[in-house]
């Protein structure tokens, strides 16, 4: 059965036409860019949020609901270095749900979340659905004429980096898969990685700084997991990496949860959802601005190579090739 990659790859194929398009990024890349004027492009990304498939209401709340719809979006926007400007959600409710406060909770915290970086609501759509919540998110940004980063300008050579630390949004799922029940007065370490799973942070600073100041050759947002993401950039790029186990980041409150390695770096390589941002840069970019990834706390992991889409995981020494898993829909 084809993965959705292909189908989306196949359908990325359909949709070319003979003629010049008017997009200047079209299917494949975080956001699809379209110019605005002479001086601005326009970025727009577009999230699908379907109940029991990306989250659970028993284990969530509306209006953590509402702030990770936009969220996943904002994420895609920071991946592109854009500065989010509006956006448009839909949302499918079953009528039970629709007769309860459920809606206005979803738009408190969606709105919470806007607010935080002035993105407007322009539009959307409410509908009935027959059992599950459905929700699709639509977000735009801008950013300075042919200056988004792509997934596709990763060079042999360039570093690898992420921000933050990874695994924390995998280990607050497998809490909740366990049956925890978030509740704000619950040990902190558990209370922070599910609140890394519902309530994620979209790194837009980061990717603002990265691209104002022209230093991520290729740039994307980590929700399908460190192994996953960096095939993407490979992909997109024509190139390969490798990745240095010791140096990834692991979220700080894995440790007194999970104790062995091999269960974090899983975590880290393959849960997803950690929505910070993987993004490659030239050597020479990074020591001229060292010391300012140090305080933003940005981590080396790897190198890209020239092995086209081979990813070496290099552990102990020794070295292997990592085979991406992540999260698949189909």
């Amino acid at each position: 059965m084809q993965s959705e990659f292909e189908f989306i790859n196949k359908i990325k194929n359909k949709s070319r036409k003979p003629q010049p398009s008017q997009a200047v990024v079209g299917i494949g890349d975080d956001c699809a860019v379209l110019p605005k004027n002479a001086k601005t492009d326009l970025v727009i990304t577009t999230d699908l949020i379907v109940e029991d498939i990306d989250f659970r209401t028993e284990w969530t709340t509306p209006e953590f609901l509402g702030h990770k719809a936009l969220a996943v979006s904002l994420s895609d926007i920071a991946a592109m270095g854009a500065k989010p400007v509006w956006s448009m959600t839909s949302i499918g409710i079953p009528q039970a749900i629709w007769k309860t406060d459920f809606v206005e909770r979803f738009y408190e915290g969606y709105f919470r979340l806007a607010e935080k970086y002035n993105v407007e609501l322009i539009g959307g759509d409410v509908s009935k659905t027959p059992d599950k919540i459905v929700i699709d998110s639509i977000v735009a940004g801008e950013t300075k004429k042919g200056k988004a980063v792509l997934r596709s300008g990763a060079k042999a050579g360039d570093l690898i980096f992420v921000t933050g630390e990874l695994g924390g949004a995998a280990g607050g799922l497998k809490l909740l898969e366990s049956g925890f029940n978030f509740n704000p007065s619950e040990e902190a370490r558990q209370k922070n990685l599910v609140l890394r799973q519902l309530q994620p942070s979209p790194q837009i600073s980061s990717g603002d700084f990265l691209s104002a100041n022209k230093l991520a050759t290729a740039m994307i947002d980590l929700s399908d997991g460190l192994s996953g993401d960096l095939r993407h950039i490979c992909r997109a790029s024509n190139t390969g990496a490798k990745l240095f186990a010791e140096k990834i980041p692991f979220d700080k409150n894995l440790n007194s949860l999970f104790e062995s390695f091999e269960e974090k770096i899983e975590f880290a390589l393959n849960g997803g959802e950690d929505f910070e941002l993987l993004f490659t840069v030239n050597p020479k970019k990074y020591f001229q601005a060292q010391n300012e990834f140090e305080k933003r706390r940005f981590s080396l992991v790897g190198e890209i190579t020239a092995n086209v889409e081979m990813i070496e995981l290099i552990r102990d020494e020794k070295s292997g090739i990592l085979q991406p898993k992540g999260f698949r829909h189909f």
